[in-house]
């Protein structure tokens, strides 16, 4: 067990002198678990430590990109190689156009690419660029996933959003969402209806091709093909958000994965090395909208950050030497699982999924969700309690039972063993 956090607990009350809520993402505030969140320190492979020294097995992974541990020797030489040579320019280099290629090639779907600084950005620009390509104005997006916290997206929203309670938010005005569609996941059924009604007028479609912000959700086939179908029909513009499951589910994301080639796909996370980045890319002939070659203007002075791209280049081509992916996924099949048999010793009803290297784990349902309103169903008070229980015995989920949780190949045999015997530990406690 984890002793008294006298540290974490100052750094948060400094924190919040000057800090909004002391932390500068929602989530990170243990507003939906409780508690003091812990201010980290160092990370090394699977671990993360805060400032009271407490070593926790990281289950987050900077929410997503770590896939090759923390502190990785090649990413972390080059980030040195390139330190030596400069941070930052403003203006182009060699390694931005080594990255579109390598994204090219990696994913069939992607012509041309744009970089960016985050998800968010991606998703913005991969929307106005939609928009700009077709002439249309409306968006179709699916209740419960999460686009970043762009006003068009911030409608029945996921991640943050989601946990907080809040899907519209206050700040956002009508006329910027008038536009926004919104239908449950993985009903097709709802999807054709939007269609016959606005399908002349959408200019996109955007979906997680899997749900990663209102926990971990995998698409129905039937569903992803749906909307392949009915935008060839109607000249919408696919976009798949890959920002959390690009390079993490598979090679290929999940476009590899189920098939399906988007219009446009948005890409972030693990595409940075665990530095800030975004991209986004597709067919040749909507890329070419884009400035300066097209009217449709997206600009940032740090897209394409040398230190981002050095990161980025090192851990794709890491990950591509190494193919990972099964082994990934066959270890975090073997986590969900030795949940599922915690849980059922412990006698409460439980429901997991592990998608790649990507997991979810509902707490009080006896299947599988497959939108948002199945995810809440789940037992929501229950979840601050298995939080907290597991962060005492060295654990560190994430702090929502609405966000997915992530393994790096630095998971081995021992993490898995040791976070297993906290799970049953923590849900025995519970039912004692």
């Amino acid at each position: 067990m984890t002793q008294p956090i006298p540290r974490s607990e100052a750094l948060f009350a400094r924190a919040g002198e000057r800090i909004p809520g002391g932390v500068n993402s929602p989530v990170r505030a243990f507003g939906a678990v409780g508690g003091t969140p812990r201010f980290i320190e160092s990370a090394d492979g699977a671990w993360i430590r805060d400032a009271d020294g407490h070593a926790y097995i990281d289950y987050i992974g900077s929410w997503g990109p770590m896939i090759l541990g923390h502190q990785h020797p090649t990413v972390l030489e080059a980030l040195r190689a390139q330190l030596e040579r400069g941070i930052s320019y403003g203006a182009p280099t060699a390694l931005e156009a080594e990255m579109a290629e390598l994204l090219c090639m990696l994913l069939p779907s992607l012509e041309r690419v744009r970089m960016v600084n985050s998800g968010t950005e991606a998703t913005m620009s991969a929307l106005r660029l939609a928009r700009g390509y077709t002439g249309r104005d409306a968006v179709l997006k699916f209740e419960g996933c999460y686009h970043g916290h762009g006003d068009a997206f911030l409608v029945k929203a996921g991640s943050g959003a989601l946990t907080f309670g809040v899907p519209t938010s206050p700040g956002v005005p009508a006329s910027a969402t008038q536009h926004t569609l919104t239908a449950p996941y993985n009903d097709s059924a709802a999807v054709e209806a939007v269609f016959a009604e606005h399908g002349d007028a959408l200019a996109a479609v955007i979906v997680e091709p899997i749900a990663g912000n209102m926990n971990c959700i995998a698409p129905e086939r039937e569903f992803l093909a749906t909307l392949r179908q009915l935008c060839d029909r109607s000249g919408a513009v696919l976009i798949f958000d890959e920002v959390m499951s690009g390079f993490r589910v598979g090679p290929q994301g999940a476009q590899g994965l189920y098939d399906i080639q988007p219009d446009l796909t948005t890409l972030g996370k693990i595409v940075g090395g665990g530095l800030p980045v975004g991209a986004f890319g597709g067919r040749a002939e909507i890329m070419a909208r884009l400035a300066p070659e097209g009217p449709v203007y997206q600009a940032g002075t740090l897209s394409g950050n040398p230190l981002a791209m050095a990161a980025g280049l090192a851990t794709l081509r890491t990950l591509h030497e190494t193919d990972p992916w099964a082994q990934l996924a066959a270890r975090t099949h073997e986590l969900v699982e030795g949940w599922r048999q915690a849980a059922a010793d412990a006698g409460l009803p439980f429901a997991g999924c592990a998608h790649g290297s990507m997991f979810g784990l509902y707490f009080g349902l006896e299947s599988l969700p497959r939108n948002l309103a199945e995810v809440q169903q789940a037992d929501a008070a229950l979840f601050p309690r298995i939080f907290h229980g597991m962060l005492e015995r060295g654990v560190y989920l994430a702090p929502s039972a609405y966000e997915a949780g992530f393994l790096s190949v630095r998971h081995g045999p021992a993490e898995i063993a040791q976070t297993l015997a906290a799970a049953r530990e923590t849900l025995a406690e519970l039912t004692a």
